[in-house]
């Protein structure tokens, strides 16, 4: 993760791993807890083209993959309420281009970009 909003940004860098199997996939990963960043793990599913439905504590939370590079390097995703977006790369593969283009589609996509906290 190189870039994010709002609270969850202010823990620094945060990793997941997603790894398919036959009933979506199993998330493992670290997310910004009040005391700081603190290990998870959990289940997500495919809803749609392009939509995860992720089980976390307070219940489950929509992601929608927004854009993603021809070679999958850069992703800009996020919830439809906008409230949590990320700008993530494939370790080793950021690129100042591909950056700028998912910066661009959160924007394109209503989200206030004024807000997105640089995080590398």
């Amino acid at each position: 993760m190189v870039a994010a909003f709002g609270a969850e940004a202010r823990c620094g860098a945060l990793q997941e791993r997603w790894q398919a199997d036959a009933q979506g996939f199993a998330v493992q990963g670290t997310r910004c807890a009040t005391k700081g960043k603190t290990a998870y793990a959990t289940r997500a599913r495919l809803t749609g083209p392009g939509r995860i439905a992720r089980e976390m504590r307070d219940g489950v939370e929509p992601i929608w993959i927004l854009w993603v590079d021809g070679d999958y390097r850069v992703a800009a995703v996020g919830t439809p309420s906008g409230s949590f977006g990320r700008i993530i790369v494939r370790p080793g593969q950021a690129r100042a281009d591909l950056i700028t283009a998912a910066r661009e589609v959160l924007d394109f996509n209503g989200y206030d970009i004024s807000k997105l906290i640089t995080l590398r």
